[in-house]
């Protein structure tokens, strides 16, 4: 039972339960460079742990009311289906191309997630475009079809590099969907805990999980994802939209490094500092508002 495991579990899970993304992307390449995990091991392992800690946060943020569930539905009748595949592919792609088509995917789903995370930031800082997010959206024809494509995407990819449930989700439900950050993350931790258990049941069946590993990182990534949910509600939008731009950054820098392309290890850590610095501000900002609010609030002495 290795401490950083736990640490690393830890900040893992508070990054997904605040902003939906960070399990595959953050976690695998973590384990691969730092601890020396087989990529496939840390592949199967990390979504195996991710399902159980997503389904902690998919539940909390139900009782938050930020979860859009017809969307959640219809993203996994495509993504579920679709995960299984990539699986079967994967093994297949191991016998005939060994690493290099697993290389060539990870640095074009690298470049994606880091253009997608500027994107993101730039609607941060424009803010006369927020006024077209929504908090709901009626499921049209033409939205479920969108759905179940991105699902089957996501789906596809997850299954291969374990990376892309929070990542790919939610930068599809930001661009296509137009929701705002809080039904982003709601929604995308969801739809992923349900997306998890069936890549992580085939990941088991084909004997590519290491449940000692899995288990440690439990430990921390329970209690973060728990912690995580609940500051999502009370960080304000346009914090969360920043910080949604940073953890995508961060995705694609990961994906990066696990595709060997020399990103040094420690160009990993400004990522999860950024958002543990953004978490000690907010609750500075939350802790100083509620203190004058109360301070208005108290009674006028009466006069002498």
């Amino acid at each position: 039972m290795d401490p950083a495991l736990i640490g690393f579990g830890l900040g893992v899970g508070i990054l997904v339960g605040m902003t939906g993304i960070g399990g595959g992307s953050l976690m695998t390449p973590l384990l691969i460079l730092l601890f020396g995990v087989n990529p496939v091991t840390a592949v199967g392992t990390d979504l195996a742990y991710a399902a159980v800690t997503k389904t902690v946060g998919g539940y909390k943020h139900w009782t938050q009311r930020t979860v859009d569930f017809r969307l959640s539905a219809w993203m996994a009748v495509g993504s579920v289906p679709a995960a299984v595949l990539g699986v079967y592919v994967l093994h297949l792609l191991q016998d005939s191309l060994g690493e290099e088509f697993d290389d060539v995917l990870l640095t074009l789903l690298a470049g994606a997630l880091l253009l997608c995370g500027v994107a993101t930031l730039a609607r941060a800082l424009m803010k006369r475009f927020h006024a077209r997010e929504r908090a709901e959206i009626h499921m049209e024809r033409r939205h479920k079809i969108g759905a179940v494509c991105l699902g089957v995407f996501v789906g596809f990819v997850l299954g291969i590099t374990s990376a892309g449930s929070g990542a790919l989700i939610a930068v599809g439900l930001i661009l296509i969907f137009r929701l705002i950050p809080t039904r982003v993350v709601g929604t995308d931790v969801f739809h992923a805990a349900i997306l998890l258990w069936a890549a992580s049941a085939a990941h088991i069946v084909s004997g590519n999980v290491d449940f000692g590993l899995a288990a440690t990182l439990l430990i921390g990534s329970v209690p973060g994802v728990w912690l995580g949910s609940h500051w999502s509600v009370r960080v304000p939008q346009d914090v969360l939209r920043a910080t949604l731009a940073v953890v995508l950054i961060g995705a694609g820098m990961a994906l990066l490094a696990k595709a060997g392309l020399g990103i040094p290890k420690v160009a990993l850590v400004p990522f999860p500092l950024a958002v543990v610095v953004l978490l000690v501000v907010t609750m500075v900002r939350d802790y100083r508002a509620r203190h004058n609010g109360s301070v208005r609030a108290a009674p006028e002495a009466p006069p002498v």
